[in-house]
């Protein structure tokens, strides 16, 4: 059940970040490229969860795969809060 789960939520996760992707070919905003990146970071940590077979996610590399995501999202808002219009 474990690994179904992880297999539902990168398949949500890489969802979402073609999602983000389409968006930014409509839109040409570089928020949807980190949002997008943000995403498929998120995919690959669940398929690291998955590869590792262990529900345990207290893992350095599973925080670390984390840390990046979250920091792209971190930085794609501050980078389009301080761009001027």
């Amino acid at each position: 059940m474990y690994l179904f789960l992880n297999g539902v939520i990168a398949a949500g996760c890489l969802v979402a970040a073609f999602f983000f992707l389409q968006m930014f070919r409509r839109t040409r905003d570089g928020l949807f490229v980190f949002f997008g990146l943000a995403f498929l970071i998120l995919a690959l940590e669940r398929f690291v969860l998955s590869w590792m077979n262990t529900p345990e996610e207290s893992t350095p590399a599973v925080y670390l795969l984390r840390l990046a995501a979250f920091l792209c999202i971190l930085y794609a808002i501050v980078r389009k809060n301080l761009v001027r219009q």
